[in-house]
């Protein structure tokens, strides 16, 4: 497909945009999918340490798990994609409303600049209380390594990583109000993200895939009304023209 192929997105033309991101978009800053060949999914101990259970009979292993995440979060850096993301919504007419969900838990799109974000699944460069009765607010943090898991400096309680509250909540709204919606280097198939397009697509909003694999390929939900093959690098700049492009190639100020 070259770029004249490729549809341009007027998205002053649209007064919700809602835009859901998968670990497509991350990959070409080197931070790999957690499905395909290479999927992290295929590591039995990252599953292991992914699990609730675990961090009560094995802390310290899960945060040695959350900690070579972390130092493969900072040695990353945003991509085309997440650039091309910040700059469509700083570039948004005042009253306009734009919503950012992502499944990444790399912090990828918040350092590119992109202020109305959801991160669904929280972020691995912050770490809360594990006590929910602690003051303790949860707050960045750049520790990746340790011989101990660490604990709260207030309570002492175990520290663990952040997982955000009420954030379906704040999804639901967006989508309440959304007339565009794209999803980009997901599936979109997975539980929760699976019910976003859904949602879009029963309120009438223009629904778009784009992604390396085609959805007839993943099982994807027939309520995409457009689907696109490609890298998100590549096509998001391209299918959200001015406002996603980037002139220098770094993160906004």
């Amino acid at each position: 497909m070259t770029a004249h192929e490729f549809p341009r997105i007027e998205l002053d033309s649209y007064d919700g945009v809602v835009i859901l991101t998968g670990a497509g978009v991350s990959v070409a800053s080197g931070i790999r999918p957690y499905r395909g060949p290479d999927g992290l999914w295929n590591d039995e101990k990252l599953v292991k340490y992914s699990r609730i259970a675990t961090f009560r009979t094995d802390p310290l292993g899960v945060w040695r798990h959350w900690w070579k995440m972390r130092e493969l979060a900072l040695g990353a850096s945003p991509n085309a994609a997440h650039l091309a993301l910040a700059r469509a919504e700083a570039a948004r007419p005042e009253g306009k409303r734009f919503t950012l969900v992502t499944q990444n838990v790399d912090g990828l799109h918040y350092r590119a600049g992109s202020l109305s974000l959801v991160e669904y699944h929280g972020s691995c460069m912050r770490s809360r209380c594990s006590d929910p009765g602690c003051s303790l607010r949860p707050f960045q943090d750049r520790q990746c390594s340790g011989d101990t898991a660490p604990s709260c400096p207030l309570c002492g309680a175990p520290l663990r990583e952040q997982i955000p509250r009420a954030q379906a909540g704040a999804v639901d709204k967006a989508l309440d109000s959304c007339d565009l919606f794209i999803a980009v280097g997901t599936s979109g198939t997975v539980w929760p993200a699976a019910k976003f397009v859904d949602a879009a697509h029963g309120l009438g909003a223009r629904t778009i895939y784009l992604n390396l694999q085609g959805l007839g390929e993943l099982g994807g939900s027939g309520a995409f009304d457009e689907e696109y093959l490609g890298r998100a690098e590549i096509l998001l700049p391209l299918m959200l023209g001015p406002e996603g492009a980037s002139g220098d190639g770094e993160p906004l100020p």
